[in-house]
């Protein structure tokens, strides 16, 4: 017959059996009384770093035009097809119904500069991983990334974000396009940054087309207090030692 079992570890007593619960909670209500450091987030929010990269935007030119040329460059170099991307020609716009637009040609309505523009530009969050191949893909810096790292959101569709979304915000002093080019430039002055502002050549023109455009005071002030800009084609400087 074999002995009883004998357990190796001691038995915890009646008491401690009682008080045996409570004691998980030790940690818990030892930390209750130490300051916190925890981020009250998102009642507070803490800056990122400058360099930080997050959600995407496409940005435009000093008169209101934009810089994406709906090339799909972007979206041919994400690993992920997260990008998709349609352009158009900037002669198919209804202001344009009379005329072909070329790159050479300033006088035609655009959305960006030269013949092309990006119709449609879709970024799909939820298969992006925010490498940055695509900033680096683009010819006309038209795409870069913001410090905006909020992007959660209730339904999936709702990641999908279309290009009014993405579109930078109109800033002070231009003009919402579509509307001409500067007056006697082309595309690769706009490139070179030689195009600083609108002319009152295009303030005329959206005047004439969309009187009740809400950009028109602002860019009128602009175009008739001088503020530099390009001179014509060929003939914009630039600082000493910047290359174009």
């Amino acid at each position: 017959m074999s002995d009883e079992y004998k357990p190796l570890r001691p038995q915890a007593g009646p008491i401690k059996e009682l008080f045996a619960p409570v004691a998980g909670f030790g940690v818990t209500l030892s930390s209750m009384f130490r300051p916190t450091v925890t981020e009250q987030y998102p009642r507070q929010k803490v800056p990122p770093q400058k360099r930080y990269h997050g959600r995407h935007q496409l940005n435009r030119y000093a008169d209101g035009l934009e810089k994406c040329i709906g090339c799909e460059l972007c979206a041919w170099a994400c690993p992920a097809d997260a990008i998709y991307v349609e352009g158009a020609d900037n002669s198919a716009l209804p202001e344009n119904a009379d005329r072909v637009v070329t790159a050479d040609d300033s006088g035609g309505a655009h959305m960006s500069p030269g013949e092309r523009y990006g119709a449609v530009y879709q970024i799909n969050y939820l298969r992006c991983i925010f490498c940055g191949l695509c900033i680096e893909a683009c010819p006309t810096r038209a795409l870069t990334m913001t410090n905006e790292y909020e992007l959660a959101g209730p339904t999936r569709a709702g990641l999908i974000y279309e290009k009014q979304d993405l579109l930078a915000p109109l800033g002070e002093g231009m003009l919402a396009a579509p509307h001409p080019m500067v007056e006697g430039t082309t595309d690769t002055d706009y490139y070179r940054g030689d195009v600083t502002g609108p002319t009152p050549v295009q303030v005329s023109w959206v005047a004439e087309h969309r009187p009740d455009d809400p950009t028109l005071p602002a860019a009128e002030k602009v175009a008739t207090t001088g503020r530099p800009r390009s001179a014509g084609r060929g003939t914009a400087t630039r600082p000493a030692g910047v290359r174009a």
